[in-house]
């Protein structure tokens, strides 16, 4: 007898292979059988008619290390069929690490992590994975942020670490690898990641290797003068630490990063990447808006800067030729004055009626902690013809970079996948079968989630149900929390967390350790 029998589906299993009609069985958190199932004895049987069904899907980056612990229903994941979320990004997460270290990163990464405590310890990569199983809503895996690593070693200091320190660091990475991490993510915007030299990374890629772990990398640069270097060194890391690499939301120009990747994937490189379907970024005001000096210390010693008139007045030659029009950035958090979601800097600006827009921003920032959200627009030049181009890349797939707070979030978290799946299938981009495979299998394999991202026996009961011609995303850049629509049911380790389109209340996620099942 099965639990559950999903009946007259279509079966899209993630392999790439074309679908086909059969039923999915499932007896605990297991899929137990494919096949003609009908009249098999279930205790429960969900109508797949008109739909197909898929594996969950794994969002491969994505800030939801808070979001999961603090909102029990997240449908922003489950509206989506997304199952697993591939959590500790950009080198600067919720775990490992000292109170000290935990306390830094929920206040610097406040502006796309919520900044909000975790119900719970997380002082090892293992405090985690226990505190999300049957707490979240779905499961997450989790990178070891290099930034934590760094900084509860050295602190925030800005220099190449020494033979001692990066032992220590190398000690730290390895036991968080063994506690269950999937590998070590990089955040080389941001502080104190960005501190980490070549060698450093590479010193503690080398703990990931023997484990089979990945190397994820917001990379030094993405623009056109910046990204050859910043993808060499890259390779540089995957060839001398003999680790598996990935690159995060590779928003760039396609023509001049696909050769760049076809080449080194000719010469062994096994290199991928993850994209979102948009052609604007979200990420925290400070570190964009600001230059590198005045960010040097972190936090603290950056808002001691900003009261500084004598800062302000070196400030005025930046913001008068900053890196990027700051005035078309837009506002999604701002926790002090919350008026001002949804507006640019420079209507933000205009009606404040602050002297000019760089002492605006700094008073913001100011006020805010630097706990302020924009959402910035991508090189001028770059197109959805960019975007489709790398869709269609072998080595893609599908990544949210989901941030959760504010009246005016960017819509990728609420809508990524959706699109993929509605507009962008059914805009002849990919099959449908192309799609599953890069929302679903190609992450997991990636990460390591062998039991997940394929629906196939004996793996994970982790499964989505959706009716392909009406699957749509309706978040916007007005309004980035509308939730998706299309998803029928949605399983998460054999339990249904939605059912004929209305949300369980079950949170039955759990904490993914590498080449295992949970924790």
């Amino acid at each position: 007898m099965f639990d559950r029998v999903i009946v007259n589906g279509t079966v899209v299993d993630g392999s790439g292979l074309s679908r086909y009609r059969a039923d999915v069985g499932i007896r605990g958190d297991r899929i137990a059988a494919i096949g003609r199932l009908a009249d098999a004895p279930a205790g429960e049987r969900l109508d797949a008619t008109g739909c197909v069904v898929t594996p969950g899907f794994v969002d491969a980056h994505v800030h939801g290390d808070i979001p999961l612990l603090v909102d029990a229903r997240h449908e922003p994941a489950i509206r989506q069929g997304v199952t697993t979320y591939i959590v500790g990004q950009d080198g600067v997460a919720m775990t490992p690490g000292s109170p000290e270290v935990r306390e830094y990163m929920r206040r610097y990464t406040a502006g796309f992590s919520t900044g909000l405590p975790l119900p719970g310890p997380a002082e090892r990569i293992s405090d985690y994975l226990d505190l999300l199983t049957g707490r979240s809503p779905i499961n997450a895996a989790v990178l070891v942020p290099n930034g934590n690593v760094r900084m509860q070693v050295m602190g925030l200091a800005e220099r190449p670490a020494t033979a001692s320190e990066l032992a220590a660091m190398e000690r730290l990475v390895r036991e968080a690898m063994e506690q269950g991490a999937v590998g070590l993510s990089s955040g080389l915007d941001y502080i104190p990641s960005r501190y980490a030299d070549t060698h450093e990374l590479i010193a503690l890629c080398r703990q990931i290797a023997p484990f089979g772990g990945v190397y994820a990398t917001h990379m030094r640069s993405y623009t056109p003068e910046g990204v050859q270097a910043a993808l060499d060194e890259v390779f540089q890391i995957e060839q001398q630490a003999g680790c598996a690499v990935h690159i995060a939301h590779l928003n760039c120009l396609a023509d001049q990063v696909v050769p760049l990747i076809d080449r080194a994937r000719a010469n062994g490189s096994e290199v991928t990447f993850d994209l979102y379907c948009y052609l604007f970024g979200s990420t925290i005001l400070g570190m964009i808006a600001l230059p590198a000096w005045v960010q040097a210390g972190g936090i603290d010693a950056t808002l001691a800067r900003l009261r500084q008139r004598s800062v302000r007045q070196q400030l005025a030659a930046w913001f008068a030729q900053p890196p990027l029009s700051l005035g078309s950035v837009r506002l999604g958090w701002v926790p002090s004055a919350p008026h001002y979601e949804g507006l640019t800097l420079e209507q933000a600006y205009r009606e404040s009626g602050a002297a000019n827009l760089g002492e605006f921003v700094c008073d913001l920032l100011l006020e805010c902690e630097l706990a302020v959200n924009c959402i910035v627009p991508h090189h001028p030049s770059r197109t959805e013809a960019d975007l489709v181009a790398l869709m269609r890349h072998p080595a893609m797939m599908g990544g949210s970079d989901g941030i959760f707070v504010g009246t005016r979030p960017h819509p990728r978290g609420c809508g990524c996948v959706a699109r993929y799946l509605g507009y962008h299938v059914r805009a002849g981009h990919w099959t449908l079968e192309e799609a599953v495979q890069k929302l679903a299998y190609h992450p997991a394999r990636r990460h390591g989630l062998r039991d997940r991202g394929l629906l196939a026996v004996g793996l994970a009961a982790d499964v989505a149900v959706f009716d392909p011609a009406t699957i749509t995303d309706r978040a916007t850049f007005d309004d980035g929390r509308a939730l998706a629509e299309g998803m029928r049911h949605v399983l998460v380790n054999g339990v249904v967390v939605l059912r004929d389109g209305q949300r369980t209340p079950d949170t039955p996620g759990r904490g993914l350790r590498r080449w295992g099942d949970s924790g």
